[in-house]
């Protein structure tokens, strides 16, 4: 049984269990009784590999998977390339702790460098920086994987060369639009706030840090950080060249972190940081709140964090808001704070995704809180690798099939894929074996990413979580290279409907591929 869930959610679970997961299999998008019959044979094949490993990463590698709409940059990027960063930047590494800082070198420290030919160093130093062969003893995977941010952030300043590795490899994974989450002058905001002083008038802090321009001089730094990492990106990539990486083809669009964990005042002035963000530069599309959610001062604050949330949402339309809500277990937290955490972050926080949601079944009423998200077209982002790492909720003890059943979109998302040795495909196989996943399920999984990234523009869909075409490309083939005229002119303005395009453009491939 999936764990604390109501008797409700427990026929919905099964439910989904007897009809083979198809309940969530979506409306067709591309029509026809040829291409439908493609899509049976496509099925037939994956049902023929799903106990073959090699035939079946092959199947999924190749698969079109919609965007990863839940990734730390920080965490993302492979643990070996951050190694390879401390130790051109001559950083220093404690040898007991694994924490890197600037040079130079004191007792307890080795230079970063020394693990490029000491093999042993280099395997302590990744087994600290990630989970790599973690087993949970007197450490838990919780504190592990917390921990490891704080080991190598100081290997993480060349933004733009992590954005280029995850860009590439976002690429090669077939997805077809980057989102990603970083934080932004914190160190300016923390000065501004310093300035301007603490006040619970939510109203009369923000003209406080709006007053003589002083954030909107964050702002225009935080935009110009933005041009600095994206033309480092773009020169590693290689991008306007013939020879250029995949991943230049990938619209690029941050989400501002909001740590969680600051005090209060802090904690606002990011998020208005974000909301300013969002309304000057496209770039930027919203805001999340990041650190544990079941640190002492995150728990303290919940309540005032959804009620600032709601506050900003109230004054700016163009800001989105993702939140980080139930990634908490039984014993992780107060058993209080297991019963409104989701519900808030919807209702008070107006948040358009959730975060892992592992926690729904200890909320009060699960099962309206789960017609209210698929009535409000709520995203949950599951986090299958790293909630089964971190919180030790794995398999049948996970709402996924809970969700599914309820009608909540859901799109599978990496989290930290750097520390926890994981990507989107790693995720897929994962689904499929762990739910008996099908393939119209996958490509349900992949539009539904899509339609709830934060891309501007309209959806290539009528509807939300109805994958039936737009009227105006009704009558096109999904993908085509001759889309109708009202179907270019739609596309032409929406972002998120050319991505949208594109990955069908890919799906259609990639039936053709394994039709038979």
């Amino acid at each position: 049984m999936i764990m604390g869930l109501s008797r409700g959610l427990v026929a919905i679970v099964a439910a989904v269990a007897v009809a083979g997961g198809t309940a969530w299999a979506g409306a067709g998008a591309t029509g026809g009784g040829a291409v439908q019959d493609s899509v049976t044979r496509v099925e037939a094949y994956l049902d023929g590999i799903r106990d073959e490993p090699g035939r079946l990463r092959e199947f999924v590698s190749g698969l079109p998977k919609g965007v990863d709409l839940h990734t730390h940059l920080s965490g993302a990027v492979p643990t070996d390339l951050l190694l390879r960063s401390a130790a051109r930047d001559d950083l220093c590494v404690d040898t007991s702790s694994f924490v890197a800082s600037a040079p130079p070198c004191g007792t307890g420290q080795r230079p970063a460098r020394d693990a490029t030919a000491d093999t042993r160093f280099a395997d302590e130093i990744v087994r600290a920086w990630s989970m790599r062969g973690f087993t949970p003893g007197a450490e838990s995977g919780h504190d592990h994987f917390f921990a490891a941010f704080g080991k190598f952030g100081a290997a993480t300043s060349h933004k733009g060369e992590l954005l280029a590795a995850l860009a590439s490899r976002s690429a090669a994974q077939h997805e077809f639009a980057l989102e990603v989450m970083l934080s932004r002058q914190s160190g300016a905001v923390q000065e501004l706030v310093t300035k301007v002083g603490a006040d619970t008038d939510l109203a009369r802090l923000r003209d406080r840090l709006l007053a003589d321009g002083a954030m909107a001089k964050i702002v225009k730094a935080a935009r110009a950080d933005a041009d600095a990492d994206i033309a480092q990106m773009r020169a590693i990539l290689r991008c306007g060249r013939t020879d250029a990486d995949p991943g230049c083809g990938l619209p690029l669009r941050f989400l501002l972190q909001v740590t969680r964990t600051a005090a209060p005042e802090v904690v606002f002035a990011q998020m208005l940081l974000g909301f300013e963000l969002a309304k000057a530069d496209k770039r930027y599309v919203g805001v999340n709140l990041v650190a544990p959610e079941d640190n002492p001062v995150a728990l303290r604050d919940y309540r005032s964090h959804m009620r600032m949330l709601g506050y900003l949402r109230g004054l700016y339309s163009e800001a989105h808001i993702t939140l980080h809500a139930g990634e908490l277990v039984p014993g992780l937290a107060p058993a209080a704070d297991l019963r409104f955490h989701i519900r808030d972050a919807v209702e008070t926080g107006h948040a358009e995704r959730i975060g892992h949601g592992v926690g729904i079944g200890g909320e009060d009423d699960p099962d309206g809180l789960l017609a209210e998200m698929a009535r409000k077209h709520v995203l949950v982002e599951i986090a299958l690798t790293s909630n089964c790492q971190i919180l030790r909720v794995c398999g049948g003890r996970h709402p996924f099939t809970a969700y599914r059943g309820a009608g909540v979109p859901v799109a599978l998302v990496t989290d930290d894929a750097g520390i926890e040795h994981t990507d989107m495909t790693s995720e897929y196989i994962r689904a499929i074996r762990d739910y008996g996943l099908r393939y119209t399920d996958l490509r349900t999984l992949a539009r539904t990413a899509l339609d709830h990234s934060f891309l501007r523009g309209r959806s290539l869909w009528r509807a939300p979580d109805d994958h039936t075409p737009a009227p105006e490309c009704a009558g096109s083939p999904l993908g085509g290279t001759a889309p109708a005229p009202a179907c270019r002119v739609l596309l032409k303005a929406s972002a998120k409907a050319r991505a949208e395009w594109r990955q069908e453009a890919a799906f259609a491939a990639f039936e053709d591929r394994y039709d038979g």
